[in-house]
């Protein structure tokens, strides 16, 4: 018998492997007579909570994007006040793979450390936190799993869920999944942070959609945190895009690319060569205009060099969002990306039949 009456599950998903572990641990928990809620962080933004009684299992569920949870969904986490004093737990689903039959995990990083932190400090008690590695979904620098793999993957990590599930609903607390990447994720956390102050906005802006777009705006609609508008009649990625993959890996016409051949040794260039330039003609301007200011603090000029990449990498993107007006343009980028060709897969975690629960699920 469940020790808890109620269970509400948040989360965020791009491709539907967050998603399905929601549902999966819904699903177990309707067989134990709780009542569940399973709600992607949108609608929960919009919609009442139900209102309950007894004992409330609160889980927050995400994908893993840059060793952080995305920024939206850590938004959510930060200004959380919801059945005050509850038990939660967390999942995160980072990027797994398999190398003939061993199961290659991911890493988590900031991913479960940072959100059971804030948890813990309003006052929920933290009863278990688990990653879960299924195939990682970043298929803008990487194709998509074939399809056997995938399918092991999920089936494999479907029983190794169900198990968690029963023991969470029985008050088993559950840490050492999260203790034993812990070395590695502490080592990461650099990266971390240059990924959700910097690396995502310019992931934002590599994305464009090709010839083979016909307009559906199957995107716009679908993108979970609504990234993506129509500016001069085509799809535009704004800096609040967390990168999820929804849209490349879900668009019916496979219209959505990222550019390899171009952005990397443009990024390379701007990294080692303008951006340190621009940032030292600064500082020597600087100087020179006050000359009391015999230096300045170092880390004034790193956050200076920072703010001039990411004025460089909008400032280019914008460009190529105009020059995506002319057809040699959308032919040079579509034809210089490895992204277009068949063996460049896209992913979504396959449907699983499951039980009946009450959800307010829908894609993505």
């Amino acid at each position: 018998m469940a020790r808890y009456q109620n269970l509400l599950i948040i989360y965020y998903s791009g491709t539907g492997n967050a998603k399905r572990v929601s549902e999966w641990i819904g699903a177990k928990a309707k067989e134990e007579g709780m009542n569940v809620v399973v709600t992607p962080f949108w609608k929960f933004l919009k919609e009442p909570l139900p209102e309950v009684g007894g004992n409330t299992l609160i889980g927050f569920c995400s994908a893993t994007h840059g060793f952080n949870l995305p920024h939206s969904f850590l938004k959510l986490i930060f200004r959380f006040r919801a059945y005050p004093g509850s038990d939660v737990f967390l999942v995160n689903t980072r990027a797994g793979m398999k190398i003939a039959k061993l199961f290659i995990p991911g890493l988590s990083g900031l991913a479960q450390i940072l959100p059971a932190l804030v948890l813990w400090l309003k006052g929920y008690h933290v009863k278990a936190m688990r990653p879960v590695d299924l195939p990682s979904n970043w298929i803008s620098l990487h194709p998509g799993l074939k399809k056997q793999v995938v399918e092991s993957m999920v089936a494999h990590w479907k029983e190794k869920i169900d198990r968690f599930s029963a023991g969470l609903f029985n008050g088993k607390r559950t840490y050492w999944p999260a203790i034993i990447s812990l070395p590695i994720d502490i080592l990461i956390i650099p990266v971390a942070l240059g990924y959700y102050f910097i690396g995502r906005f310019f992931i934002a802006k590599t994305f464009f959609a090709t010839d083979r777009c016909n307009d559906c705006h199957l995107c716009l609609k679908a993108c979970p945190t609504k990234s993506i508008i129509l500016k001069d009649q085509r799809p535009f990625w704004k800096l609040t895009c967390e990168s999820c993959m929804h849209c490349m890996n879900f668009c019916p016409q496979r219209a959505i690319e990222t550019n390899h051949n171009i952005l990397i040794p443009f990024l390379l260039i701007l990294s080692i060569l303008v951006n340190p330039w621009i940032a030292n003609q600064t500082v020597n301007l600087s100087k020179q205009l006050i000359p009391d200011l015999l230096f300045l603090s170092p880390w004034i000029i790193m956050t200076l060099k920072w703010v001039v990449m990411i004025a460089l990498f909008t400032g280019t993107y914008y460009a190529i969002h105009y020059l995506m007006h002319f057809r040699w343009f959308r032919k040079l980028m579509r034809w210089t990306t490895i992204t277009q060709f068949r063996f460049w897969r896209r992913y979504k975690i396959p449907p699983t039949p499951l039980p009946h629960c009450q959800t307010q699920t829908s894609e993505p």
